[in-house]
């Protein structure tokens, strides 16, 4: 295989510390070794271009696995030969801790299914890691028999994971790479080829570490399958576990009240769950003591508070296309109904948008390159100890629409991609401008499954920043909302115009009519959604008060010389229409008149076969839809002005408001008629 420029230069600054990622899926096919011992085990015999030397390197590490690997149904075996031959070479996983009444330090063998083996103070000096939460290394194991705490003993002992991690030696290497060329190691580190993803997928892709370097990340991922959501949890670092399948108990995952133990979240930096659709609690209490841990990093077991700083992670496939799921219902609805709660979505730092990665395919799988993927998990774990959330406070302000839990969110995740891109510190303020974009999106997207959870609660999700230097205020939208593309900026012909109303199910949404007048008798023809039963009667009324009052609007117009085509489209998916009458008899006007509504206007309100306006229900709630759909003006009833305290003062001045007072104003004021 040839190297690249980035090849080389990883191999130049890098040394020992890089692996050919093809090599790693040559043999990881064939060995239930974790990819983070067989990297370290790569990268010492096959750090090279060599390929007579590569080969040869590959050979010892099949043979050193096939030969030292301690499986756990074979360790009977093991311990017979070690007994048999007096010394043996193991690889086994090894946890050391501090017999304080006998003063030695015992180790345990995972695998081995060992305890109590003496462990000599200086090898935990030289390995402080065996002291938290163990690593693998090649043992040279004796046995004596009789001897005291364990007839095993540990004749030496060498490291296969990274002992310790040098951040002087990575940060001074850091420099020599450009962003986009850190990006793509980064990237190739964990097994994918980035020169077949796009720029977006990379930020994706990089957002799922993020976890691993920052301290109480909560995050989640929805998307299709084959787009390796769970893969970086499970396999690349070992200070992250997937809890497979969903069921956990509060013991497992937070504190055991019968042996005093914290759960997973005090022994991993990462807890991930895989399927969310499956996650439940065999406790009643297990939800409530997660929302509380994702809030503040600490819960209550009995009488104790009990904090960590592990990561929660949730990964889980959505089966309806994302345009459905946008107009329907919202984003977060594979979660079980047990967890549709506003409180537990809030503490969401971000939303990945899975559905934006491809399918991989073979050939999105690197053959170059990339750090070892132990040495990057320690790099990582080694990351969590700082922080970069001020960055943003150098060059930028942060929008009034978001609020103290928003602004969190923004903060760690801006802190994360700079650990991860700019490990040294050395960033630029574009580089804090790229990072505070990917953060305001992908909390936005959240807040926007929130606003349709939750509703005027979670109104502000216009998020924006301001360049501190130059005062301008710049926004950032989330793609699949569509937002305010919704209603079009341009004027539209005569007899079309918006109106919002409820829907099915009293979901608010945004309504286009379209109607046309032809030579006829006088007669409304209905086609798509106006033609549904609940519509009629509005119809009706909007026809019958237009023949009897078409001449208060104006004396050209002639009910009877016309029919009217009548096509009502459902732009978000909200189903048959409340009412519609008012906005009806606007259309008719209009189209018998020849004369377009005004350019972005909402029509509000309803009327009676008499002319009585009737107010706005959800007042709040259908001015934000109107905002988010694009509207600039909005048409409202004069009867819902009573109704304008309940709505935010930043939402309402948003608007160029008309109010009106019976249906041939609301005429004037739509067809802007002096």
């Amino acid at each position: 295989m040839a190297m690249d420029v980035l090849d080389r230069k990883l191999n130049d600054v890098y040394p020992g510390r890089v692996v050919r990622k093809d090599l790693t899926k040559r043999i990881k096919e064939g060995a239930s070794v974790p990819i983070y011992v067989l990297e370290y085990l790569l990268g010492m015999y096959c750090a090279t271009d060599d390929e007579a030397t590569i080969e040869a390197g590959v050979q010892s590490v099949k043979r050193i696995l096939a030969e030292n690997y301690v499986r756990s149904d074979e360790a009977e075996q093991v311990k017979s030969r070690v007994r048999e031959i007096g010394r043996y070479s193991v690889i086994d996983r090894v946890t050391v801790k501090l017999n304080e009444k006998a003063d030695i330090y015992q180790g345990i063998l995972l695998n081995l299914g060992v305890k109590g083996v003496a462990i000599e103070p200086e090898i935990v000096k030289s390995n402080p890691k065996l002291l938290s939460g163990g690593i693998w290394c090649i043992l040279q194991l004796e046995y004596e028999a009789g001897a005291n705490p364990s007839p095993f003993i540990v004749a030496s002992l060498k490291p296969i994971q990274m002992p310790q991690v040098n951040l002087e030696e990575l940060f001074a290497g850091r420099s020599a790479f450009t962003r986009d060329e850190w990006l793509d190691v980064l990237i190739r580190s964990t097994g994918l080829e980035p020169t077949t993803l796009t720029d977006a997928v990379k930020w994706h892709l990089l957002a799922r570490m993020i976890p691993l370097c920052e301290n109480n990340y909560n995050c989640c991922e929805l998307g299709p399958r084959s787009t390796g959501k769970s893969h970086l949890y499970k396999e690349i670092s070992p200070n992250s576990i997937l809890v497979s399948g969903g069921k956990t108990t509060v013991a497992n995952l937070f504190y055991n009240m019968s042996s005093r133990q914290v759960g997973l979240v005090g022994l991993f930096d990462v807890v991930a769950f895989d399927e969310v659709a499956g996650i439940s609690f065999h406790d009643n209490d297990g939800i409530q003591i997660m929302k509380d841990y994702m809030a503040s990093g600490s819960f209550a077991r009995g009488k104790a508070e009990i904090s960590a700083n592990a990561s929660m992670v949730f990964v889980g496939n959505i089966n309806q296309s994302v345009e459905s799921l946008v107009k329907t219902a919202h984003l977060l609805a594979p979660f079980p109904i047990a967890m549709i709660d506003t409180a537990f979505f809030d503490r969401f730092h971000a939303y990945i948008p899975g559905w934006e990665i491809p399918k991989f395919s073979p050939q999105n799988f690197t053959n170059q390159f990339g750090f070892i993927v132990d040495y990057l998990a320690e790099w990582l774990r080694e990351m969590r100890k700082r922080s970069f959330a001020d960055a943003i406070d150098r060059y930028f302000k942060l929008g009034n629409n978001l609020k103290q839990r928003d602004v969190q969110a923004v903060r760690k995740t801006v802190s994360g991609l700079l650990k991860l891109l700019f490990p040294d510190g050395s960033f630029a303020k574009a580089d804090v401008e790229a990072a505070l974009v990917y953060a305001l999106r992908v909390r936005r997207r959240v807040k926007e499954q929130l606003k349709k959870i939750g509703g005027m609660e979670f109104y502000d999700v216009h998020f924006s920043y301001i360049d501190t230097e130059t005062l301008e205020e710049h926004f950032v939208s989330v793609p699949e909302q569509g937002g305010a593309y919704l209603m079009s900026e341009d004027t539209l012909s005569p007899g079309h115009l918006y109106m919002i109303s409820d829907g099915d199910g009293g979901r608010i949404g945004v309504f286009k009519l379209e109607l046309q007048a032809v030579s006829g008798s006088g007669k409304l023809i209905r086609t798509g959604v106006a033609s549904a039963t609940r519509m009629k009667d509005s119809s009706n009324i909007a026809l019958n008060y237009f023949k009897a009052n078409a001449h208060r609007v104006s004396g050209l117009i002639h009910p009877d010389t016309s029919d009217f085509l009548l096509q009502l489209l459902d732009l978000q998916g909200a189903g048959v229409p409340l009412y519609g009458g008012l906005a009806l008899f606007i259309s008719l006007c209009s189209a018998a008149l020849g004369r377009n509504v005004q350019s972005q206007l909402a029509v509000f309100g309803e009327m009676t076969l008499g002319g009585t306006i009737n107010p706005v229900s959800q007042l709040a709630g259908s001015l934000q839809v109107a905002f988010d759909a694009g509207a600039k003006k909005i048409l409202l009833p004069m009867t819902s002005a009573v109704d304008l305290p309940a709505v935010p003062p930043e939402l309402f001045t948003k608007f160029q408001t008309s109010f009106y007072t019976d249906p041939v104003d609301a005429v004037f004021k739509a067809l802007a008629v002096s």
